[in-house]
């Protein structure tokens, strides 16, 4: 599928994804593994994975050091088209995932990253920017502990000024400063709202009413993913809400990426809430199915999407 604009997707901190499955975890003992798998992993990265699957044309900027980066290189050869990397010292890190067969319980383990020179840092963002221009700059992922809370914001300014269309996924202090640099598009799941918010939000119509609020403030959509609850999408027209389908779940990693993917596809191609609401949900729904951070094929999505229902909550 073909988009009228560009879009990119800034990667600072990608990781080489390695997922266990075990029978039970033993403490003080070994627990083996007859599933391990080792993929490319990184919010940015699996947004860019997830945009190809859906045969769009995107760009991927991503920071990669040591032996570790060049596996991911290697691992990420038939996954990704338009990469610019940026090579510096150290290593990039190893995130796991350890899935207990018998509880059904996910454990996850992320490590913070290898520093940024500033003067790499620079580069990278000025490129990024450069070539999203008017289309989408996708901002995602956590930071390295060199990189300051207040560059999402000073990027969603950066591409605002530039015409574009700014879409942030992030938590914490970063997502709630580019939410006053008034991105077009953010997609925090409930938790991390709430984090931002300091208060508990008990029901749909709870979630909608404060990412309402948000709205207001100037992000033009927010949208609140809901894990099995499914998400609510805020619009300037209106509020959606649309369930989760129900679909045998292998693992949550990467899901809420693939949200991310389904709705700047869906808007770049529709322009509409509810078919980025939809397209969003789709990918979701494909990914949570497959193993590691193996995502939907194209096969699911159009089946997926004719599957869901969307509620109008006028909220």
């Amino acid at each position: 599928m073909s988009t009228s604009s560009t879009i990119t997707t800034l990667c600072l901190n990608p990781a080489l994804d390695v997922s266990y499955h075990v029978s039970r975890l033993i403490p003080e003992q070994k627990s083996r593994s007859d599933a391990a798998r080792h993929d490319p992993g990184g919010n940015g990265i699996n947004i860019g994975r997830a945009l190809k699957r859906m045969q769009i044309d995107a760009h991927t900027f991503c920071i990669v050091a040591g032996d570790v980066g060049q596996l991911l290189q290697r691992l990420l050869e038939h996954q990704l088209d338009n990469v610019y990397y940026e090579y510096v010292d150290g290593e990039t890190r190893i995130n796991s995932t350890i899935i207990e067969l018998e509880s059904q319980t996910q454990y996850q383990i992320t490590d913070s990253g290898t520093p940024i020179p500033n003067a790499q840092l620079e580069r990278v963002i000025n490129d990024f920017i450069n070539l999203t221009g008017q289309g989408f700059g996708i901002i995602t992922g956590s930071c390295q502990a060199n990189v300051p809370c207040s560059l999402y914001a000073e990027l969603v300014d950066s591409i605002n000024k530039n015409g574009g269309k700014a879409v942030v996924d992030s938590h914490g202090d970063s997502l709630r400063l580019a939410i006053e640099a008034k991105p077009f598009l953010i997609k925090p799941n409930r938790y991390e709202l709430e984090t931002i918010i300091n208060r508990k939000l008990q029901t749909i119509n709870d979630v909608a009413n404060e990412a309402r609020q948000i709205q207001q403030s100037g992000v033009t959509h927010v949208c609140i993913s809901l894990g099995d609850e499914g998400a609510v999408l805020v619009s300037p027209d209106n509020s959606y809400y649309a369930k989760a389908l129900d679909v045998p779940i292998n693992t949550t990693v990467g899901a809420g990426d693939s949200m991310v993917a389904g709705l700047v596809t869906g808007f770049s191609l529709h322009k509409d809430p509810i078919h980025a609401l939809r397209y969003g949900i789709a990918c979701g729904a494909g990914t949570v199915m497959h193993p590691g951070t193996e995502l939907f094929s194209g096969e699911e999505l159009s089946k997926f999407r004719a599957r869901i229902h969307i509620k109008t909550l006028d909220i």
